[in-house]
């Protein structure tokens, strides 16, 4: 299925959009079970479809690359109530640190090396300390871990990463 398939990709480059895939399985699983006639299943299909284009093109509309969406996202979810100069540097932050990160930590074979790991974990923390001040010690410490996660499931070093292997 199209929509199965573009789902899993996006899902693949901002795992903060599980909850579209968790939503599709929801809608399908009504169907299967006969609580959702057909033409219902269509309908919730073509909104749910509609909703997909838009966050597929929402790194467009936030000035962001996709993977600084990613990192955007993990940074403001869930329910940062950031103003609108917060939501500015928290981008940078997200650009900041991708550049830092691909420019010099994100070296062949990072991961399997405590050191290079170590440099990348620094310098996360490092560049998240620029976060605004809306962003507690507790907020922080936790955005490090899922950033720090995020990185090294998502970057395999040598600039080789799920975004220079699934995009477009």
């Amino acid at each position: 299925m199209k929509i199965s398939s573009k789902l899993a990709k996006m899902v693949q480059l901002n795992r903060s959009r599980m909850d579209y895939l968790q939503k599709f399985q929801e809608m399908i699983d009504e169907y299967n079970t006969g609580s959702m006639n057909i033409d219902e299943f269509f309908k919730q299909l073509m909104d749910f479809t509609r909703s997909l284009n838009q966050e597929e093109k929402r790194n467009i509309a936030e000035g962001l690359s996709e993977e600084e969406l990613a990192v955007f996202d993990y940074l403001t979810k869930p329910d940062m109530k950031l103003s609108p100069n917060e939501i500015q540097q928290v981008k940078k932050v997200a650009r900041n640190l991708l550049n830092t990160l691909k420019a010099d930590k994100l070296v062949l074979d990072w991961r399997k090396k405590q050191q290079s790991r170590a440099a990348v974990e620094v310098t996360i923390e490092k560049i998240l300390d620029e976060l605004p001040g809306s962003y507690t010690r507790d907020i922080y410490q936790r955005k490090c871990s899922l950033i720090y996660q995020h990185v090294y499931e998502s970057y395999y070093g040598q600039g080789q990463s799920v975004y220079s292997t699934l995009a477009k």
